[in-house]
């Protein structure tokens, strides 16, 4: 049987963590930064891990990385 691919847009914007958890960068970002609040901006910054539903589809996505 051949070997499975990852999707590439997948290995690009998720991490796999020591624990199995996946981590992600914040959404909403990538513009209309104007009408955002200043709140909203800073508790955006860095990452955020999945919740378990997500997690259970981007691990499909990521076959190896475990």
């Amino acid at each position: 049987m051949p070997k499975m691919k990852t999707k590439s847009g997948a290995k690009k914007r998720f991490k796999v963590t020591a624990t199995g958890k996946i981590k992600s960068a914040q959404a909403g970002k990538r513009h209309g930064m104007i009408k955002r609040t200043t709140k909203f901006i800073r508790t955006a910054r860095g990452t955020t891990v999945l919740c378990a539903a997500d997690t259970k589809i981007v691990k499909k996505y990521m076959p190896y990385a475990r």
